[in-house]
């Protein structure tokens, strides 16, 4: 995966923050498994697994930490 696709953390507010850490969060899966036909095999088990559902919330989670770090917690 060559294309640029993340050229900042800096969003306008805590909302496009969060859904930064969503993309961030899903391109990693991508990247860690770049076929499209595997990740649809896979998502019906982690898709109705609930520790999987919580593990992929942690990662946004942890993602939405760093958004929020480097635009300073959206403070002025």
């Amino acid at each position: 995966m060559s294309q640029v696709w993340l050229e900042s953390l800096i969003t306008e507010n805590a909302q496009q923050g969060f859904e930064l850490a969503i993309k961030l969060s899903r391109m990693g899966v991508k990247y860690t498994q770049p076929s499209d036909e595997v990740r649809s095999q896979l998502r019906a088990s982690y898709g109705e697994n609930a520790d999987s559902l919580i593990a992929s919330s942690q990662v946004v989670a942890i993602n939405y930490q760093t958004v929020a770090a480097a635009n300073n917690y959206w403070r002025s």
